[in-house]
């Protein structure tokens, strides 16, 4: 399936949920933050809110330092 991730389109598995799509991307689940269709989702539903085709996604990877 076809998916937009932070304004690039991609072709991922079907299905796929947000936390094997970050997985995927070695992102750690509990430094970003993701948008899905232009809503907030939270971590706690990362795990359970699979993609469709078409979705379009924003994740904003957290950096620390000073």
């Amino acid at each position: 399936m076809k998916i937009t991730l932070n304004g690039k389109e991609i072709l991922v598995g079907n299905p796929l949920s947000i936390v094997a799509l970050l997985a995927e991307h070695d992102l750690d689940s509990t430094r970003v933050a993701v948008e899905l269709n232009r809503e907030v989702i939270c971590a706690n539903a990362f795990a359970t809110t699979l993609l469709s085709d078409g979705d379009s996604l924003e994740i904003i990877h957290f950096v620390g330092g000073g």
